[in-house]
């Protein structure tokens, strides 16, 4: 395969700074003057705008579970379009998926092996010194179609601290790329679905710099750079399509969450995109073939949703003769009324018989295999989606049955969880984050 070499920056587990190498990485080699591009590894809304910000390029998701190997390819090309080279940033551990098919899990490690990326590999050396060594060492020998191309040591105590560790890795052969201290200033500010979006961190741009110049200060660059290896497909498949010439999409703070492969493609088709903010009190434009409400935050903003008349209305006017789709968020705000953590109500735009609370928080997590009952906006019936779910509301309305539901869905590993999402007219929503569609 020829194409753009790439390098994944993974860890054997969540929260080990992974997010904190991959934007220095980026930041400081675009800064050299390198084409960088991002990629995020598995169902991620938030990281790709951060690397979006660090490279000046979209970033795009890559999905070995949800996409089928022609979708994944066709994203990593588009992914990798004009590029010198791809920085690829995992998700949760290097091996963590679900239980499908080899090669089809979901895990960082399928898209480092479909591309022959190297892993960089990201270690918390907090409370351990040779003894990360063990931890690198069963990375390297679990899997044999990857390669553990070196590691960053995150959060140092000392330079004797930094010494033990690279001791450790001295003595199973894995070199050491570069170190971090323990720095509280280096992490980003979060929230209930993971970091704090890239439009609303304060002083992104500086923040961005500072972790460049840790980058050149911490980090051997060169080593990095010339172990990238691989290649990622030409930019030739084919996107998801566009459910309409103009999509009016919702586009501000509490809506935010939209794959960027599903836009791309939108695009690809000659579709237009013409953005809305309900938080602006807008309309969806009525010139618009379609509305799409994405996921984001609306439970922070529900008063102001609420008050948003013009918003409402409009979408009701909308409604009323064009398909409108709303994902987690968005099918939130389509629905009778929110509550918000403090047990408040706030009227919405009553197109769907569902009302939700943030107030009763609930983690639901995890991919959602769905088909669709009648035809629609996303397909017709039967046509099976596969996309991810990530929130805290629930619905404080009874489930839905076959008449009014969206989808029967199922999760990765085929249980299945009943009927999801509401239809009504030509409204449709759900809480799943749509990530492919596959014709019936």
């Amino acid at each position: 395969m020829t194409g753009v070499p790439g390098l994944l920056v993974a860890a054997p587990r969540s929260s080990s700074g992974k997010t904190t190498v991959a934007l220095a990485l980026m930041r400081a080699l675009a800064r050299r003057g390198l084409q960088v591009r991002g990629a995020k590894c598995g169902p991620d809304y938030i990281d790709p705008a951060f690397h979006r910000a660090a490279t000046g390029h979209p970033s795009f998701n890559l999905d070995s579970f949800a996409m089928s190997p022609a979708l994944l390819d066709a994203v990593a090309g588009h992914a990798a379009a004009g590029a010198d080279l791809v920085v690829a940033e995992g998700s949760m551990g290097l091996f963590d998926g679900v239980r499908a098919a080899p090669t089809r899990t979901g895990a960082n490690a399928d898209i480092a092996a479909r591309y022959g990326w190297p892993v960089l590999l990201v270690l918390d050396v907090s409370g351990a010194a040779q003894s990360a060594a063990a931890v690198a060492l069963g990375c390297s020998a679990y899997d044999p179609n990857i390669r553990i191309s070196g590691v960053v040591l995150n959060k140092v105590a000392s330079p004797r601290h930094r010494r033990l560790v690279e001791a450790g890795l001295e003595r199973v052969g894995i070199p050491v790329l570069g170190a971090l201290a323990r720095d509280a200033g280096l992490v980003l500010p979060e929230r209930h679905l993971g970091l704090v979006q890239a439009g609303e961190t304060a002083d992104l741009e500086a923040r961005l710099d500072r972790l460049a110049d840790l980058a050149e200060a911490g980090l051997d660059l060169d080593r990095i750079l010339a172990r990238a290896a691989g290649a990622a497909p030409p930019a030739t498949g084919a996107l998801p399509p566009p459910p309409g010439q103009r999509i009016a999409v919702a586009q501000d703070e509490a809506f935010s969450f939209l794959y960027p492969h599903q836009a791309a493609g939108w695009r690809a088709g000659g579709a237009e995109i013409v953005a809305f903010s309900p938080l602006a009190d807008e309309a969806p434009p009525p010139d618009c073939d379609v509305c799409w409400l994405p996921g984001g935050y609306p439970e922070l903003h529900a008063g102001r949703l609420a008050a948003a008349e013009r918003f409402r209305a409009g979408l009701r006017a909308f409604a009323a003769e064009k398909p409108v789709h709303g994902e987690c968020g968005g099918y939130m705000v389509l629905g009778e009324s929110l509550e918000d953590a403090d047990g408040r109500a706030h009227r919405m735009a009553g197109l769907l018989p569902v009302a939700t609370s943030y107030a009763r928080r609930r983690l639901h997590l995890g991919y959602r295999v769905a088909h669709l009952v009648a035809d629609g906006l996303l397909g017709a019936a039967g046509t099976r989606l596969v996309g991810h779910e990530f929130h805290y509301a629930g619905e404080l309305t009874r489930a839905p049955d076959a008449s009014i539901a969206l989808a029967r869905v199922a999760d990765a590993e085929g249980t299945d969880l009943g009927f999801a999402g509401h239809r009504s007219g030509r409204v449709t929503g759900s809480f799943f984050h749509l990530i492919a569609a596959e014709p019936a």
